[in-house]
């Protein structure tokens, strides 16, 4: 098997779902949980060596948990990426995939007539950085430490006025959008379209503000 070889959303899915892991936002993504900091740096080296420090390999240690990302620097999935997921999750035995924290990454979405004409703003008031070596005019832009939400840009045909123009999409596990979306209802939300699920579907709290709650199916 070519180990660059791409692969689509479900496939990414089936192969590292059953070990905990999840395909959120074209990542493989998975959080375990650890009683103390000296623990997290012990799953760390083990996770580094595993990995034999691939730089697909993402990691953010915390007192309680360490995050674990794994992605292709041009944002696909292949299989290479599928089998550091194998080997990680080989030496982390202990933690089964029921003791796993959710996982979820968050984007923020300005919606725009002229995009290139407000991009370079918000690239310099939050101090990002282009998405690509070589970006186009309208790509998003992404915080250079990775650890601010990347901020993309949507295009209109026309001002919306009464609407707004800014809004988050939050891109949660496949199996967990329906109980997400349940939470943010019974919060007081209402459920404004469900055309494109299970891409995303859009909500809004009482005032109008609108979110996205978004997957990976749907996409491919």
């Amino acid at each position: 098997m070519d180990i660059n070889e791409r692969l689509t959303r479900q496939a990414s899915s089936d192969a590292v779902g059953h070990l905990g892991w999840r395909n959120v936002l074209g990542t493989l993504m998975t959080s375990v949980p650890v009683p103390s900091l000296v623990e997290a740096a012990s799953v760390t080296t083990a996770v580094v060596a595993a990995a034999e420090a691939d730089p697909h390999v993402r990691l953010d240690v915390r007192p309680d948990r360490v995050e674990i990302v794994v992605s292709s620097p041009d944002g696909s999935l292949t299989s290479h990426d599928v089998a550091l997921v194998q080997r990680i999750s080989a030496v982390l035995p202990e933690h089964g995939p029921g003791s796993r924290r959710t996982v979820q990454l968050l984007e923020i979405a300005i919606d725009a007539m002229d995009i290139p004409a407000i991009r370079p703003f918000w690239k310099a008031v939050l101090g990002y950085a282009d998405e690509s070596a070589d970006p186009k005019p309208t790509e998003a832009v992404v915080d250079p430490v990775g650890e601010g939400p990347a901020v993309w840009f949507q295009q209109m045909d026309e001002p919306r006025p009464q609407r707004n123009r800014i809004h988050f999409d939050i891109s949660v596990p496949h199996d967990e959008a329906e109980d997400r979306i349940s939470a943010a209802l019974a919060a007081g939300g209402t459920l404004l379209s469900d055309k494109e699920a299970p891409a995303f579907w859009v909500l809004a709290d009482k005032e109008g503000n609108e979110a996205c709650i978004t997957t990976w199916q749907g996409r491919d």
